[in-house]
């Protein structure tokens, strides 16, 4: 059995992005930049006013002066009129620094009669005035390629002039459940039937992660209808099987797989639950076997199908998990030879540290254990026992 670590090296290290496209703005959200973007101006593009106030040269001011107001200028308006000894012209927040003029006094120290307006404090050159280029320069680099966009960063974008910005595609990921047992749920189900949860938990998860997640339909525990189901992959760029890849007389999906030209990368790994793990290449497609029990699929999909997807997005992905430190709110045995992963609740002490209990039933196929759980406590192999308030790593759930 490969350890955690390296049956996550080996899945990511021959895998390349979908290419690159090329969407609007108001679509780019959650999409991975395939390019440096810069600015096509500049942001302000010009010198403009900081508050509502008076356009004034800083020499003028001191308190007691009177100035003439000579113009009026609104943002989106700016004034032809250029700023002389004892001039002023009225502006508001956003508004263009007309020429001759170095200052803003706003406009609570500032007394208006008419045409006229008597200071009550000197302001300093520059005051007040928010420099052309102050945010960023045009042709400055706003968002680099590899970056996940955010809307803050699509409001930069759009603050920088950008109607289109060049993406990764979204990987189209198929999930194909394999077992004579399994239902869509609401279908009438035997006494012994199971409702598909997995495959619907994993396109809800694949698809918070950007990716065009395809539930296909659950292939039965025979040669001819798993031949049948491996046959309609060939748009995708990445396949996901649940079930179906243990030792059972009824596991076909890695033998028919390699019928139909896997080559197959790993199989099985040193963690729980999770150790039915397959990975290859079909066709030079990524292909990962994942357990059939819901709870084992999910954790392995955090493990090592979500940094595939990142990979295939042109995401940067960490080589090793990455956990934070809390601290034990139970007692814990020694670890056997398989890397752990313990579903736990998570609280805050008063001091802020967080604190990790493992529920007592770790059992797979408990989704509604996993649904109350908040954290995976992460127990490398052959971890002696720990006292609970002892530290160790958790992985926060989605």
């Amino acid at each position: 059995m490969l350890d955690v670590a390296t049956a996550r090296a080996r899945i990511l290290e021959n895998l390349l992005p979908c290419g690159q496209e090329t969407v609007a703005l108001s679509a780019a959200c959650g999409r991975i930049l395939a390019q440096d973007v810069q600015a096509r101006r500049a942001n302000p593009p010009v010198c403009v006013s900081a508050m509502d106030g008076y356009a004034v040269r800083a020499a003028d001011t001191r308190p007691g002066a009177v100035l003439r107001i000579i113009d009026e200028a609104p943002a989106g308006r700016p004034s032809a009129r250029t700023v002389a000894a004892g001039d002023c012209i009225r502006l508001f927040t956003g508004s263009q620094i007309p020429a001759g003029a170095d200052a803003v006094i706003i406009q609570e120290n500032t007394q208006r009669t008419d045409q006229q307006v008597l200071l009550t404090q000197a302001v300093t050159a520059g005051q007040f005035v928010r420099p052309q280029g102050q945010d960023f320069a045009q042709g400055a680099v706003l968002l680099s390629a590899g970056s996940r966009l955010g809307p803050r960063d699509i409001g930069l974008a759009a603050a920088g002039g950008l109607v289109w910005l060049p993406v990764f595609r979204r990987p189209r990921v198929g999930i194909l459940a394999t077992g004579d047992e399994i239902l869509l749920p609401g279908d009438t189900a035997p006494p012994d039937g199971i409702f598909n949860s997995a495959s619907f938990m994993l396109a809800a998860l694949l698809g918070q992660n950007g990716a065009d997640s395809i539930v296909l339909p659950v292939a039965r525990d025979n040669a001819t209808s798993l031949s049948s189901a491996f046959a309609h992959t060939r748009d995708l760029n990445m396949l996901i099987t649940i079930g179906g890849a243990s030792v059972g007389a009824y596991d076909l999906v890695r033998p028919t797989l390699e019928k139909a030209g896997l080559v197959q990368n790993f199989w099985k790994i040193a963690m729980r639950p999770g150790k039915p793990l397959m990975s290859g290449t079909l066709n030079g497609m990524p292909v990962l076997g994942l357990p059939g029990n819901p709870v084992a699929a999910l954790v392995c999909s955090l493990v090592f199908v979500l940094p595939a997807l990142r990979k295939l997005m042109g995401a940067c992905v960490a080589d090793t998990l990455e956990t934070q430190t809390a601290l034990l709110g139970a007692d814990v045995p020694e670890n056997d030879q398989r890397q752990d992963f313990l579903r736990a609740t998570l609280q805050t002490t008063a001091d802020g540290l967080p604190v990790a209990t493992p529920f007592e039933q770790q059992g797979s196929a408990q989704l509604n254990i996993l649904a109350k759980s908040q954290a995976l406590i992460v127990r490398p192999p052959r971890a002696p026992a720990q006292k609970a308030g002892t530290p160790c790593q958790i992985m926060p759930l989605p």
